[in-house]
């Protein structure tokens, strides 16, 4: 089996339980999950989790990620985005009276706390059923707002009604209901032409490898050299080893003692750590309690 996490360059066309799907059969494994859903006309980085790592999708899926998107204002859809069905649309004077500084201005506004209503074509549980079923169906229903924040906005671009812009946000953020939200600010609507997920945690665009890709790096027995392990995701925890006697106890998933380890770290009460064997084999993640004096197993990935 695989272990460890890929950043895959998701291509337009795709769902991202699509790229999960065709991985299953590239690598003939079924251990695989990815971190973060990307819509299926969005593209870019979509980091998945191979074997071991699965378990370190809940961890990962948390993290704040970047985008680059295109606003089209004056259109309102179904969808938020453009694939949807036009059920609004600004008329050539209300474009027309849009003004650069005004646009800037109210997409600035958006940086900070965010309370987001989700879009009806989203895969969000409401009532045990997936909001995109109903949607599917003309249905629309109540949707509770999300906390969510935007942590950063850049315009790079404003070409009316166009306008491109660098988006850092959490977990849970929708671009393209940002977008309709913004249209909505301005009084147009708007909607999400275009998106490009470009930064997940450590994970680039331009580093991402296609299926393609994955394919022939399998063929040609390269596929390592993409591959980051387990332990390497989890590298802002300090490094842990246990003595050769006590590895007993960690490999059956026990808690040990300080006096348990090999080099004699001094570690906060609450801290978390990566712990390895005498010869370096990774075992979890544990959690250091200083008044027991006990480090106790949060996560393993034996």
């Amino acid at each position: 089996m695989i272990n460890g996490v890929i950043n895959v360059y998701k291509e337009p066309g795709f769902t991202s339980h699509d790229v999960v799907a065709k991985l299953r059969g590239i690598l003939k494994q079924k251990k695989i999950g990815h971190m973060g859903t990307l819509d299926p006309n969005a593209v870019g980085v979509l980091p998945v989790c191979l074997g071991k790592a699965t378990k370190l999708c809940s961890i990962l899926s948390e993290k704040d990620k970047t985008y680059n998107a295109t606003l089209l204002l004056g259109t309102g859809t179904n969808t938020q985005d453009t694939t949807g069905e036009v059920i609004s649309q600004a008329s050539e004077e209300e474009l027309n009276a849009l003004v650069e500084d005004k646009v800037f201005e109210t997409i600035k506004s958006f940086i900070g706390d965010y309370e987001q209503i989700p879009p009806m074509f989203s895969a969000i549980k409401i009532g045990g059923e997936k909001l995109y079923n109903l949607a599917r169906r003309g249905e629309v229903i109540e949707r509770p707002a999300r906390h969510c924040k935007i942590i950063d906005i850049v315009v790079t671009n404003i070409d009316l009604p166009r306008v491109e812009m660098h988006v850092t946000c959490s977990k849970g953020t929708y671009i393209r209901t940002l977008c309709h939200d913004i249209g909505q600010k301005l009084g147009v609507g708007g909607c999400m032409e275009k998106l490009v997920r470009s930064k997940v945690d450590r994970f680039d665009v331009e580093d991402s490898i296609t299926l393609s890709q994955i394919e022939e790096y399998r063929d040609n027995g390269t596929l390592d050299e993409y591959l980051i392990p387990v332990d390497e995701m989890l590298d802002k925890y300090s490094k842990c080893i246990v003595s050769e006697d006590a590895e007993k106890l960690v490999y059956n998933g026990n808690i040990f003692t300080s006096r348990n380890t090999l080099l004699k770290m001094t570690h906060e009460d609450g801290q978390k750590v990566r712990v390895y064997t005498h010869d370096g084999n990774f075992i979890g993640l544990y959690i250091y309690n200083s008044e027991k004096q006990i480090y106790k197993p949060l996560k393993m990935f034996l």
